[in-house]
C-alpha cells in the first residue's frame, strides 16, 4: 500500500497497544516510523529495473526478520524515553505494527516475500489497489483525533473505530474479489475460454470497478467489472501472450524472473529488434507499469541487453473520466 496508508495504520496500531501508558504522541510517532521502516528497501538499487522490482518487498517484508529487528527496536524506543517498565508493551506495538506492513502489502497484487527466509514466493491476494481512500480516511481520522486530543476517551474509541473500519474494508474487498471472481468464470465458460491463470483485481481507487485477465495459451483476455454491471454483461478482448519468442528468452535470466514473479501473468512482444518482456498484473493493455525491454535481436542472434523499464503513456484526465463512468455500470471501452 501506499506511504500514507502505511503510516497512519502504524501509528493507529501503537496507539491502540499502548493506550494512556505513555504519551500517545509517543505511541503515535513510533508506530508512524515503524510502519514506514520496511519500505526504505526501495533506496536499494540492485542494478538494474527488474531486479529492483523483484527484490522489493523481500527481507524487509519478511515476518521472520521484522520479528527478530523488532526486539532492539523496542528496547531502544523504552531505553530513549525512560520506560524500561513498558518495554515488553513497546514490543508488542511496534512488533505489531511493524509486521501489519506486510501483510497489508500483501493485499495488494504486487507480491510480498513474508516467508523469507523460508520461501521467496511472492504472496499477493490483490483485492486492493495500492490506493484507496476509503481504506486510509478512516485510520487518518482516528489517528489525527486521538492525537489533538491527547489521548482522550473519545479520542482512542475513534482510533479504535478507525482501525476496525479499515479492517472490514479489506475484508470486504476480499469478498468483492470472490463476487467478480465467480462472474468473470462464469463469463469465460460462456466464451469457452480455459484459464490457466486468471487474476482478478480492482483498477484504481476502489473496490467498486474490477480488472479481470485471463490467461489462456498463447492468448490472454481482459475485461472489466463494475458491481453496478446487469449481470451477463462481462466480456473480454483478446491479445496475443508472445509464447513464439519464448524459445528466443529461455536463457534470459530477467525474463524468466518476471515470469517467476508475475506467477505466469506476463507477455513476451518484440518492438523492431527489442525484445520486451511485461508483467500483465498492474495496469491496463497498452499501459503497463512494468514493461521491460530485456534483449535485441542482432544479426539474427538474440542477446540480452542492459534492462531498460519502458514509461508508460497514460491520458490521465481520460483515464480517470473512463474509470468514474464505467465502475457506475455504464458499458464502455477501456482507454488504450
Amino acid at each position: 500500500m501506499d506511504s500514507l496508508s502505511q503510516l497512519v495504520l502504524g501509528a493507529a496500531v501503537s496507539v491502540a497497544v499502548m493506550q494512556r501508558r505513555t504519551a500517545v504522541w509517543k505511541a503515535a510517532a513510533w508506530g508512524a516510523v515503524a510502519g514506514t521502516l520496511p519500505d526504505l528497501d526501495v533506496v536499494l538499487d540492485h542494478g538494474d529495473p527488474i531486479l529492483n522490482m523483484v527484490l522489493h518487498r523481500a527481507e524487509t517484508h519478511s515476518l521472520f526478520w521484522l520479528t527478530l529487528f523488532s526486539l532492539p527496536l523496542a528496547a531502544a524506543v523504552a531505553r530513549l524515553h525512560g520506560e524500561w517498565a513498558q518495554w515488553k508493551r513497546w514490543w508488542l506495538a511496534l512488533w505489531l505494527v511493524l509486521v501489519t506492513h506486510p501483510l497489508l502489502d500483501a493485499i495488494t497484487v504486487y507480491g510480498t516475500q513474508l516467508l523469507l527466509p523460508f520461501s521467496d514466493r511472492p504472496l499477493g491476494v490483490g483485492s486492493m489497489f495500492i490506493i484507496d481512500p476509503l481504506y486510509t480516511l478512516p485510520l487518518l481520522v482516528g489517528v489525527l483525533w486521538v492525537v489533538f486530543s491527547r489521548g482522550s476517551r473519545v479520542g482512542l474509541r475513534a482510533n479504535t473505530v478507525g482501525l476496525v473500519l479499515s479492517c472490514t474494508y479489506l475484508v470486504w474487498s476480499v469478498a468483492a474479489q470472490q463476487h467478480v471472481t465467480d462472474v468473470a468464470r462464469a463469463a469465460l465458460a460462456r466464451q469457452g475460454v480455459t484459464a490457466q491463470h486468471l487474476l482478478v483485481t480492482p483498477t484504481g481507487f476502489t473496490t467498486l470497478l474490477w480488472r479481470v485477465v485471463a490467461v489462456d495459451g498463447d492468448s490472454y483476455h481482459e475485461g472489466f467489472h463494475a458491481l453496478l454491471d446487469a449481470p451477463g454483461t462481462l466480456s473480454f478482448e483478446r491479445f496475443k501472450r508472445g509464447n513464439g519468442l519464448a524459445a528466443e528468452l529461455q536463457d534470459n535470466d530477467r525474463a524468466q524472473r518476471i515470469q517467476r514473479f508475475s506467477q505466469g501473468l506476463y507477455k513476451l512482444h518484440a518492438d523492431g529488434d527489442r525484445l520486451l518482456v511485461t508483467d500483465l498484473r498492474m495496469g491496463i493493455e497498452n499501459n503497463y507499469s512494468f514493461s521491460f525491454v530485456v534483449a535485441q535481436r542482432q544479426g539474427g542472434v538474440v542477446r540480452p541487453v542492459a534492462v531498460q523499464q519502458q514509461g508508460s503513456r497514460v491520458d490521465v484526465s481520460r483515464a480517470l473520466d473512463w474509470a468514474w463512468r464505467r465502475m457506475w455500470g455504464e458499458q464502455l471501452p477501456p482507454p488504450r
